[in-house]
């Protein structure tokens, strides 16, 4: 039953979807903390969860093909197109999976770029941070005057 098996489709991929809102969120707060020690793990959980996105994304287009024969409209068909050729109740519910697809698809699309923004910013600033430890750093001798950076220490902070 080509509409049902779409739908019951359609549902897994908003949980994981979901789960990817979720976990670029984790990933947010792990960013925002500046603690880097956690960033690793929450980058892979992001992309063991695109994995099964893209796992689901081939079921899904044969589930739509499937569904369009029942219709009877030509394979390929977007879902907005198989929303209006199928009878009620499916078209409802189709038109309501494209609506929270779209919404939630969007959320992603912003906390994916927001993040990437964050690193890239983090990134600028470690380099700037590792280019004041460069020789040209300037420092205190013991005597209180100005001394070149080679012979002084450094603290570095290990989230770096």
């Amino acid at each position: 039953m080509g509409l049902n098996d779409l739908s019951t489709v359609l549902w897994r991929e908003r949980e994981l979807l979901e789960m990817l809102l979720f976990k670029l969120e984790e990933e947010e707060l792990v960013l925002a903390s500046g603690r880097a020690r956690w960033l690793g793990r929450a980058t892979r959980e992001v992309e063991a969860v695109l994995d099964q996105i893209r796992g689901i994304e081939l079921g899904r287009a044969i589930e739509a093909d499937d569904a369009a024969r029942e219709v009877g409209i030509t394979e390929g068909a977007s879902l907005l197109e198989l929303a209006k050729a199928a009878p009620a109740p499916w078209n409802d519910l189709l038109r309501s999976h494209h609506v929270a697809l779209t919404d939630i698809t969007a959320q992603i699309d912003a906390l994916a770029h927001s993040n990437r923004e964050v690193l890239a910013q983090q990134v600028r600033d470690t380099q700037d941070a590792l280019m004041g430890i460069s020789g040209t750093a300037r420092t205190y001798n013991p005597k209180g005057g100005a001394a070149s950076g080679t012979d002084a220490s450094f603290l570095i902070d290990e989230a770096l």
